[in-house]
Order: C-alpha cells, then structure tokens, then sequence
C-alpha cells in the first residue's frame, strides 16, 4: 500500500454515516458505540495522503467524497469458518439425492 495516490489510481474513502450518538435506539450497546461507517472504493480524481478528504469515481460512475484510508485496496472478504452442522447437513442432503437417484427411498420421500 502507498501513502498517496494520484489521479486515475483504484483506492477506498471512509465517510461516517452516523454518528455514534445517533445510532437506531434498539442496537445492542457496543454497536450503539461507534459510528457507522460507509468504504467505497473507485478512481482518484485528484491526489491524495492517507487520511485527506479526497472525490472519486466508482465504477458505475457515482462521485463519492471521503478519507483516504486504503490505495490499491483489495477484496479480502470471505464465508469465515466451517460450521460442522452445515457441513454435516450437506452430506446428508447428498446422502438423500444419492438414494433418490438410486430409487431405495421409494414413496416416503
């Protein structure tokens, strides 16, 4: 990660959306306290340091202003860990396809 980027260069802006203060009055107590915060991420329209205000350009064309906070940012999101009841609903699922298939289940299915 750089510590500027330039005209044209792919980066993620911050802007706070709500206050912590003013978040919906049924949150649970550690999300009442802090801000909620909205990243998007698009092209540079002018240069910027790591935490300056800074316009971009999404892909779908949007202008959208806020704190640098990320240059070249990357997807870095996933499902988290397995959880062994899904998993083991999927293998019984299979299991059942599987008979299906191979007509030992008949008319109780």
């Amino acid at each position: 990660m750089q510590d500027r980027a330039q005209i044209g260069d792919y980066i993620e802006v911050e802007q706070v959306v709500l206050e912590a203060g003013n978040r919906a009055p049924g949150v649970p107590d550690d999300t009442a306290s802090v801000p909620l915060v909205m990243r998007v991420k698009g092209f540079a329209l002018s240069e910027a340091d790591i935490g300056d205000e800074v316009k971009i350009e999404t892909v779908i064309g949007r202008t959208v202003s806020g704190r640098l906070v990320n240059t070249d940012p990357r997807y870095d999101h996933d499902f988290g860990r397995p959880v062994p009841e899904i998993l083991e609903a999927g293998l019984e699922a299979r299991e059942m396809l599987r008979d299906l298939r191979s007509g030992q289940r008949g008319e109780d299915v």
